[in-house]
């Protein structure tokens, strides 16, 4: 679970450093790319690097606090903590989310904020969903491959 964790948290730290822009340098060997951008490139570019850079610190803030609620949700099946727990955590990660995205000059940006941070807000309440966490590799799968997709509407405009 820690090595699941781990992951996400080293995306989310990956996700604000793509951001800045490192594919715009080429390859040894290689010609540099001679496109002129517009001039209304530089300031989406910008709100949108600033974008995924909060993205990345709500990723690194927010993954642990929720990873460990879902642990204590399978260690104390039934009880009722773990689960505001859990549902408290993703309420928050999807503020968090909300709140970095809904400056962007980028309307798509924004719009994808608003749907991932509607997402977590709609699993923090779906008590179907906290059910189906009752075993170590449920959250694992929570954390790798649910996770991603949850976010992937954001992550998009950050690789």
């Amino acid at each position: 679970m820690r090595r699941a964790v781990q992951a996400l948290v080293i995306g989310g730290v990956l996700l604000s450093a793509a951001a800045c822009g490192g594919t715009t340098n080429p390859a040894p060997g290689s010609a540099p790319l001679a496109a002129a951008p517009s001039a209304a490139a530089p300031s989406v570019d910008g709100s949108i690097r600033s974008s995924c850079e909060a993205l990345g610190q709500v990723y690194g803030k927010h993954l642990a606090p929720f990873a460990e609620s879902l642990t204590k949700l399978v260690a104390a099946p039934g009880d009722k903590e773990p689960q505001r727990q859990v549902q408290q955590s993703l309420t928050t990660f999807a503020a968090a989310i909300r709140a970095a995205t809904q400056d962007s000059t980028d309307p798509q940006l924004r719009a994808d904020g608003a749907q991932t941070a509607d997402q977590l807000q709609a699993k923090a309440k779906d008590a179907a969903f906290l059910r189906t966490v009752k075993t170590e590799q449920d959250v694992n799968t929570v954390l790798g491959p649910t996770m991603k997709q949850w976010l992937s509407p954001v992550a998009k405009h950050c690789s």
